[in-house]
């Protein structure tokens, strides 16, 4: 299946020429991040869109990745990369900093790790897909990813889903790394009336579930924007091979997706989000089935309408709900 897959498109489908009209802010947490960085700025560089501003949190490195930064700094100049320092407080919360800061203006807003390296078309891949989005109307861009060793070669692909995205699939399960995630200015300001001290599962399914939920247009794309690179340091990996599918079902039985569920959860009563009409109706009727005895309470999960993107996954959420332990 990986040979089947292009990691470019025949031409960007975003003009470079409206580059003057739009503008993207490249959200950064770096940490440590020095062994990869300068692939992930240098293919910043190599976008196909120009019109972007990278804006790095940092949450306390040790190594040599200000040093790095500064240099890339003096290279683009002091207009096309600001630096701050992060809470450390973990990589979700580093990301929301980012997300909530006033002076921090764009058009679309990427979130980008350390240690990838993008496709040249990845930003104009996402603003064609969101750009005659109205302003009101939250948006995200979202895809694959192939996946690469400490060497850059590839080893494969994170999953490809064929169902729609939806808010009945991101109460139960997260689609799409962040850092394949394009939003616009309607989706950061829900994003940024997030509490501080809101306890964040990941940022990437907080960022589905809101967008989802306040009616959003989130658009999944099965071709890789990035090359995601897999190694000894990563925070959060592909989540696709086997030894990944056993621990999901581990974590299943041991409880962790139901604290999951409960955080998130949280999170959607305690925002100060426009959720829709119809987003309240599923989150009753689904909070009902983690709650009421086993028929009424499969019968509320199916009324919800909530589900996985893959039948073993839709097997494993019912299997759950039998458990108690969605």
């Amino acid at each position: 299946m990986a040979n089947q897959v292009n990691d470019q498109r025949s031409g960007p489908p975003y003009s470079s020429s409206d580059d003057v009209q739009k503008s993207v802010a490249i959200l950064m947490c770096t940490f440590n991040g020095a062994p990869f960085l300068r692939e992930q700025l240098d293919s910043f560089e190599a976008q196909t869109f120009s019109n972007w501003t990278l804006y790095v949190s940092d949450d306390g490195s040790t190594d040599s990745t200000k040093p790095i930064l500064a240099e890339y700094k003096d290279r683009w100049g002091a207009e096309k990369i600001f630096i701050f320092e992060g809470p450390q407080q973990g990589f979700a919360q580093n990301f929301l900093s980012l997300i909530r800061r006033p002076g921090l203006t764009a058009d679309f807003f990427a979130f980008s790790d350390q240690d990838d390296i993008w496709f040249r078309d990845k930003l104009s891949r996402g603003i064609a897909s969101l750009v005659d989005l109205k302003p009101d109307i939250p948006g995200m861009f979202c895809t694959r990813t192939r996946l690469v060793d400490e060497n850059r070669q590839v080893i494969g692909y994170s999953p490809a889903f064929q169902k729609p995205p939806s808010f009945q699939n991101a109460l139960v399960q997260s689609i799409a790394g962040a850092n394949t995630m394009l939003i616009n200015k309607a989706a950061r300001q829900i994003l940024a009336q997030v509490p501080v001290d809101a306890h964040i599962v990941a940022h990437d399914w907080l960022a589905y579930l809101l967008i989802g939920g306040c009616g959003g247009e989130m658009k999944y794309d099965p071709l890789p924007s990035l090359d995601y690179r897999q190694h000894g340091k990563n925070l959060i990996g592909s989540n696709s091979t086997w030894r990944d599918k056993f621990k999901r079902l581990a974590d299943l039985f041991s409880g962790q997706r139901k604290a999951w569920t409960d955080a998130n959860l949280q999170v959607l009563e305690c925002v100060d989000a426009p959720l829709t009409a119809s987003t309240k109706a599923i989150i009753t009727h689904f909070k009902r089935g983690r709650t009421l005895g086993l028929p009424a309470r499969l019968w509320e999960i199916k009324k919800s309408g909530v589900y996985r993107q893959t039948r073993s996954g839709s097997v494993s959420l019912y299997v759950a709900a039998v458990l108690g332990k969605v």
